[in-house]
């Protein structure tokens, strides 16, 4: 006879024959209890004994029942979210959502009532999350990696909020139904205030080497390309530098999203139509990168949807950086692509552009700049400050800008 236990094991399913139906019993005020779910399908004849137990339940203890199961609001939201958002998400963030509580979730609160999944709960859950599981009898002294049991790793904070959220999105769908009046408090008391991260960027120093090694590139190339393909990349990085796109709007920009027009100034500038999900939205490019651009008009002869730069432009700048030796920053850390857009930020700041100007030019916010771009520049802008009182030096020498206003070209 083939059995099962639910909700920790207060109820048992089992079935006689194979194929045959699954039936349900319990134990409840010194009875069995026994029924039926003519079902074959096991995940089915769950769902079926799961509600059998809770109307069970009602009818003999009545306003002492503590409610509906956990995993009745699982099903309950598994169900609303694959109807309402199909087509608008894809199957992917269903996809996670069925993972998060079937291997996380459901085992650890498959035998709680709503009632039961307080603030306390979900911080004993997070605790049994990051701990370290007891170690079976069985696998004590088994080796460890390559051929034997894999050690424990515990999960990323990252993954352990995802799986909250989840669980959020099921109490918000019980209160719905009024199965629960609120949903607890889920936030983690212990969580470490955030610390402003600076983004990683090139100075005005760092920079003026890759300028050196670009211009070499292009002259021989050595980082597995040609002549057209170094030159395009040398013009990647001017584009990038004097733009501020992302890589991905960068990667999806074709000939005709960029024309040349001129500013309040009367100053030529490129203006980029950058295509997202809330429609087009227009930046202006510092003088500089024109002559890129047009550089790149003349060496592709391109058709107005040609895309501007190919898939190989990321692992070609990649190899360079790691030719220059300036992959990493001084604490070790890997500078890729969107280093050039945080290094755009970064050189306007210093040259004394408003963070409002800045901040409507890259599509982002005021408080994300103050946050993650200001916040680490007064230490060079210090330094620049002193540079200045020296008769030697220009506020254009230091910053690596020629006499015309430039940013040095590769």
């Amino acid at each position: 006879m083939e059995r099962h236990r639910i909700l920790g094991d207060k109820v048992v399913l089992y079935r006689r024959a194979e194929g045959g139906n699954w039936h349900c019993y319990t134990f409840l005020k010194g009875k069995e209890w026994r029924k039926t779910t003519r079902q074959k399908n096991l995940a089915r004849a769950k769902d079926f004994a799961t509600d059998w137990y809770t109307q069970l339940c009602t009818h003999l203890f009545g306003s002492e029942n503590p409610g509906k199961m956990f995993t009745q609001a699982a099903r309950a939201f598994l169900t609303e979210y694959k109807a309402i958002t199909h087509g608008r998400h894809g199957a992917d963030p269903l996809q996670m959502h069925r993972d998060r509580l079937r291997l996380h979730l459901l085992p650890y609160f498959d035998d709680s009532h709503l009632s039961e999944v307080t603030s306390g709960a979900v911080q004993q859950y997070r605790a049994h999350r990051l701990a370290e599981p007891e170690q079976d009898a069985r696998s004590e002294g088994a080796p460890v990696g390559r051929g034997g049991a894999k050690g424990w790793k515990p999960p990323g904070r990252k993954t352990v909020e995802d799986e909250i959220e989840t669980l959020r999105m099921v109490l918000e769908t019980a209160q719905r139904h009024g199965w629960i009046d609120r949903i607890p408090d889920l936030s983690d008391p212990y969580e470490p205030t955030p610390k402003a991260k600076p983004k990683l960027w090139f100075t005005p120093w760092e920079y003026r080497q890759l300028c050196a090694a670009l211009r070499r590139n292009a002259e021989n190339p050595a980082i597995g390309c040609d002549k057209v393909e170094a030159g395009q990349l040398r013009d990647y990085v001017i584009f990038m530098v004097n733009t501020g796109l992302t890589p991905t709007e960068a990667d999806a920009l074709q000939y005709r999203d960029v024309q040349v027009v001129r500013d309040d100034t009367d100053e030529q500038v490129l203006e980029i139509a950058v295509h997202g999900s809330d429609g087009i939205n227009y930046c202006h490019s510092a003088p500089a990168a024109i002559s890129a651009f047009e550089r790149m008009l003349a060496r592709n002869r391109p058709r107005p949807d040609d895309l501007l730069f190919s898939n190989r432009i990321r692992k070609l700048f990649n190899d360079i950086l790691k030719a220059s030796n300036l992959k990493l920053d001084r604490k070790g850390k890997a500078r890729t692509a969107d280093s050039l857009r945080h290094s755009y930020i970064c050189f306007r700041l210093l040259e004394g552009v408003s963070l409002h100007d800045v901040a409507e030019n890259c599509r982002i916010s005021v408080e994300t700049i103050e946050k993650h771009y200001a916040a680490h520049l007064p230490a060079l802008a210090d330094a620049l400050l002193i540079d200045l009182r020296s008769e030697k030096h220009t506020a254009s020498k230091f910053l690596g800008i020629e006499n015309d206003g430039h940013r040095p070209e590769a």
